[in-house]
């Protein structure tokens, strides 16, 4: 993670180069002018690092370390040495070539811009078998220093642990062809802050229902309704509506622009049609008279942009009703909410949802269901009252 930093006022280079962290002090004073010709120099050597052209004497002359990189032995090393490993950013093809084949094309996109942004810079000139311990943490330490998205100041700590996890098994492989330890394999995850889910109540999701343009409404209530992600709802295709048994089949999804198998097989579900979405999903079908490949479309039949949705429709509308703005996705919360409140069976409300166990559906809705169902206690008071005799009632029986 190449960057410009300061120390007593003076601006120096921060980068690494052969799997070694790499400080060059200049004697440019800190201002807004020497840091972008520096950031342009800084870009240009990084480019270079990364097609192998990087001349450190170049660059910075006279420096102790440009003797050292100098004075590095050309010759092949002992054959049990981990350096006769290859180095990481040709391994890691051979990685991608081999396994590319059993990943999802979004994560196979995820991985290709992680390796890009994050682990070829990083690792990419050393050595698979040279890599240690340390130089991970102190990967993993330069990583949460790193600008995040969306106005975040950094990234996150699930970030992190994904890239590490895919350095991970990038490692894991190395080591099992050339025999040597995955120094990943001992290195806890960062701890991940966990987010509370923020459902609307029945009566939002009916005012929210009542108020979304009329173009939009069909699509809200199936949403709303039926916990589907965001993926199968705007990928959603009409051979998967079965109207005779009144169920929603999720076989397919849609991730960037693209129709591709489910999340994991155990999204792959049915899911039961209420009353609302039956009627929803056929006033849909009678506007498109069925020319549609998609339940939700445009005009031109492509699907729900879900960007487009987002801005242009959801958050205006939650203004308008003065409710707190909330990413589309608490859709899918509110509809597990609504039926754990109408007392459904758990295990049943986790095969609507995708969920392989009810463990996932107890960790992250269990709150919300005293406060609506009443299943907090007071069932086991009443039992217990009316059987076992209790203050006055146990000694006047005594």
């Amino acid at each position: 993670m190449a960057s410009i930093n300061t120390r007593n006022g003076l601006l120096y280079f921060d980068f690494r180069y052969r799997g070694q962290r790499c400080r060059e002090y200049t004697r440019l004073s800190d201002t807004p002018q020497n840091r972008k010709a520096m950031r342009r120099v800084l870009e240009k050597l990084e480019a270079e690092i990364t097609l192998g052209m990087f001349d450190y004497g170049k660059y910075f002359p006279g420096s102790a370390t440009a003797s050292q990189f100098a004075s590095v032995p050309t010759e092949q090393p002992a054959a049990d040495q981990p350096n006769c490993t290859p180095l990481f950013r040709e391994f890691t093809q051979t990685w991608v070539r081999e396994f590319e084949i059993t990943w999802r094309r979004s994560h196979a996109g995820s991985v290709r811009s992680t390796l890009k942004r994050h682990l070829i810079p990083a690792f990419g000139d050393m050595p698979v078998g040279a890599i240690t311990k340390s130089d991970v943490l102190a990967f993993r330490s330069d990583l949460a220093r790193v600008k995040g998205r969306s106005g975040n100041a950094s990234l996150t700590a699930r970030t992190i642990n994904r890239i590490i996890q895919i350095l991970g098994q990038i490692l894991s492989e190395a080591a099992d062809r050339y025999e040597f330890s995955n120094p990943v394999v001992n290195i806890k995850r960062l701890r991940q802050q966990r987010v509370d889910i923020n459902p609307f109540s029945l009566e939002e999701v009916q005012r929210l229902i009542a108020t979304i343009r009329s173009d939009y409404r069909d699509y809200l209530t199936v949403r709303m309704l039926t916990g589907m992600r965001t993926g199968e709802v705007n990928g959603l295709q009409w051979k998967y509506v079965d109207f005779e048994r009144g169920q929603i089949l999720i076989r397919e999804t849609i991730v960037r622009g693209e129709i591709e198998y489910t999340k994991t097989d155990g999204a792959q579900r049915d899911i039961e049609m209420s009353a609302p979405v039956r009627e929803a999903l056929l006033r849909r079908k009678a506007a498109r008279d069925g020319q549609a490949r998609f339940v939700f479309c445009g005009p031109s039949g492509e699907p729900i942009e879900l960007n487009n949705f987002t801005k242009r429709v959801w958050y205006p509308l939650l203004r308008h009703l003065d409710l707190a703005l909330r990413r589309p996705y608490q859709m899918r919360h509110t509809a597990a909410t609504l039926w754990l409140a109408a007392g459904e069976n758990p295990e049943w409300v986790a095969r609507q949802l995708g969920h392989t166990s009810t463990e996932m559906l107890f960790k992250t809705y269990s709150r919300f269901v005293p406060n609506i169902t009443r299943r907090d206690g007071s069932a086991m008071d009443r039992l217990l009252r009316a059987n076992i005799p209790l203050g006055s009632k146990a000694n006047a029986q005594s």
